[in-house]
């Protein structure tokens, strides 16, 4: 008797719905892309008890007539490829002709169609692959598919699906997955009897991000910074969550090719790079990327759930949509708005007073408040002038030389005239604008220059450096040895030369003149260690970032730093010269805005 035998075609689709039907949100996804690419533009999705009763969904589309209806639930009967050549070209959702066969393999299925030029619709009910006739019925033009009890003749599956909220969270995530670059389509979700969206085609995207996702966009998305391209045969659109949208994981990331949801490690990449310097290390950003291409340039038939593409050219897709994003975020003040709690306005208050009156007498209470108190201790000054530098575009902090404040005794000098910020607790700078005020951290604003101005520099030469009139020497491990040797060029282009001075010894010959404030043994010790934790695998670009971010700590302003007037005025004119200076190298905010109208509502003005 053989041992290799053909499979019967019940037990193949079953096969195959485990590979496309994995839980209901599976099954919604399915039948809404056969929406979709039946040209529907409204579809309604229902379901009941997570799913697992019933999912129900009904478009206007094209329609099946009676023929097609039936064949329809065939293994791979499909309308979307003709020959080889269309795999090639794939411009459907769907294309493969496995989702209804499978998904009528392991539920009860009842479907009604009816066409555009038909005067009545047809009708087959199939019940885990049992099929019954196509027969007449009432139905309005498109097509509704309803499932129910998925998998109830197949325990073994039915026993791994979850609860109802579990299997719900699944499929408004699929529908969230569907809607977003669906932005010309009305759609609606019904659970249970309850509408929980109802999307118009008349809405635009911002909105309908902040419909589908209320605690990213406020409800209405205008928190996304929005971005468009078109360069080299490649349509990108983009909204960005600002760095204080980021989330503790890429769940918030949303990419999609051609209108279908992907997942890309190149273009995850890209968008972790355009965020570089821009949030911390372990948080991810809020985007929805939408990219157009030729359907030639990409295969999508590399997966049976179809969520991964092959790029012909993935280099060219991450070099596009990192220069798109990186830009946009560069050339947006990405400033964090304070979030005060909500004043309550009293019914009459200030009723004979226009609101550009009372916001005017804010602001001149203001700029009298600063040129009264502003009091600047006789000091020392902080110098962040460099000789030589030609480029005017770059402020001069090749020298950081932080000298300790005079004692207290010395009296204060004169105010000075218009002066419109006050340094408090000797860390952050209060700075009087038109729309209100604005509370910036020193540390990280001038840790984020000098991080900007060394990266500029390295991007160009090696950063400048200075030899120490008596060299410093330190002992080192075999592992840092090691590196020592190993990144000789990469201390070079940092300014750093280090010679040994003896068994295990080395000694510190040049350094850095930008890092002149801070110990040089100190900073090498961290250099090295940072080195050797690192390991040789790791990109010299990720590992000169890393570098960079830990000198800019060490030479900035520290928290607690009593600055002078010009030290603080020298700062904040630095502070226009460069892109972007909303978030310190490691991603935390520089600056917060507080606004009149803010305070209006704290005063009760409003």
């Amino acid at each position: 008797m053989s041992r290799i035998i053909v499979l019967d075609r019940n037990l193949v689709n079953l096969i195959a719905a485990g590979e496309v039907i994995e839980r209901p949100a599976s099954v919604v996804k399915e039948l809404v892309e056969n929406s979709i690419d039946a040209e529907a533009t409204s579809i309604t999705v229902t379901i009941e008890d997570g799913g697992r009763k019933l999912i129900a969904v009904s478009d206007n589309g094209n329609g099946m007539d009676a023929d097609d209806l039936a064949t329809a639930f065939e293994p791979h009967a499909t309308s979307k490829v003709r020959e080889a050549d269309d795999l090639n070209r794939i411009a459907t959702l769907g294309f493969r002709g496995e989702a209804l066969a499978s998904i009528a393999s392991v539920a009860q299925i009842r479907a009604v169609s009816r066409t555009p030029d038909s005067d009545q619709a047809h009708c087959i009910e199939i019940d885990c692959g049992e099929k019954g006739p196509v027969v007449p019925c009432s139905g309005d033009i498109g097509t509704t598919i309803q499932v129910r009890d998925l998998f109830y003749k197949t325990p073994a599956r039915r026993k791994f699906l979850r609860t109802a909220n579990t299997e719900l969270g699944h499929i408004t995530e699929q529908f969230a997955r569907i809607a977003l670059p669906q932005n010309g389509l009305d759609l609606a979700l019904i659970h249970n009897g309850r509408e929980l969206y109802r999307l118009s085609k008349t809405e635009s995207l911002k909105q309908r991000v902040g419909r589908l996702f209320p605690m990213l966009a406020s409800g209405t998305g205008d928190d996304l910074i929005e971005t468009e391209t078109h360069e080299k045969g490649i349509r990108i659109k983009a909204l960005l969550g600002p760095p204080g949208l980021s989330r503790t994981s890429n769940q918030f990331q949303y990419a999609f090719v051609n209108g279908r949801f992907i997942r890309d490690k190149f273009i995850s990449h890209a968008i972790k790079e355009a965020y570089r310097g821009l949030l911390d290390a372990n948080r991810f950003p809020v985007v929805f990327l939408f990219i157009e291409m030729p359907f030639s340039e990409y295969d999508v038939n590399v997966h049976p759930t179809k969520i991964e593409v092959r790029f012909y050219n993935s280099n060219l897709i991450h070099s596009q949509v990192l220069g798109v994003l990186r830009e946009r975020l560069l050339g947006t003040n990405l400033n964090i708005a304070a979030r005060l709690p909500a004043g309550k306005s009293t019914p009459g208050d200030e009723e004979n007073v226009g609101r550009d009156l009372r916001k005017q007498q804010i602001a001149d209470a203001m700029a009298e408040f600063f040129r009264k108190q502003r009091p600047v201790h006789q000091q020392q000054q902080f110098d962040l002038r460099v000789e030589g530098v030609p480029d005017h575009r770059e402020p001069a902090y090749a020298r950081t030389t932080i000298d300790r404040p005079a004692p207290a005794s010395i009296p204060f000098q004169a105010p000075l005239p218009d002066v419109k910020y006050l340094q408090i607790h000797d860390s952050y700078i209060i700075e009087q604008t038109d729309e209100g005020f604005v509370i910036i951290d020193q540390h990280a604003l001038h840790e984020r220059m000098l991080y900007e101005l060394m990266r500029r520099r390295l991007e160009r030469e090696n950063l400048e450096s200075q030899r120490l009139l008596l060299p410093e020497s330190f002992e080192v491990t075999e592992a840092q040895a090691g590196v020592i040797e190993n990144h000789a060029d990469m201390l070079t282009q940092l300014g750093v030369e280090l010679t040994p001075f003896g068994p295990r010894t080395y000694a510190i010959q040049t350094f850095p003149t930008m890092l002149s404030s801070v110990s040089p043994q100190e900073f090498v010790h961290d250099l090295l260690d940072l080195l050797v934790e690192r390991g040789d695998g790791v990109a010299k670009r990720d590992l000169f970032d890393d570098i960079l971010n830990m000198a800019a700590c060490k030479a900035a302003i520290k928290a607690g730093q009593k600055l002078t007037d010009s030290e603080i005025r020298q700062l904040l004119a630095d502070r226009e010269r460069f892109e972007s200076t909303s978030r310190c190298p490691h991603g935390r905010p520089t600056t917060i805005r507080f606004s009149i109208g803010e305070l209006e509502k704290q005063f009760k003005r409003t």
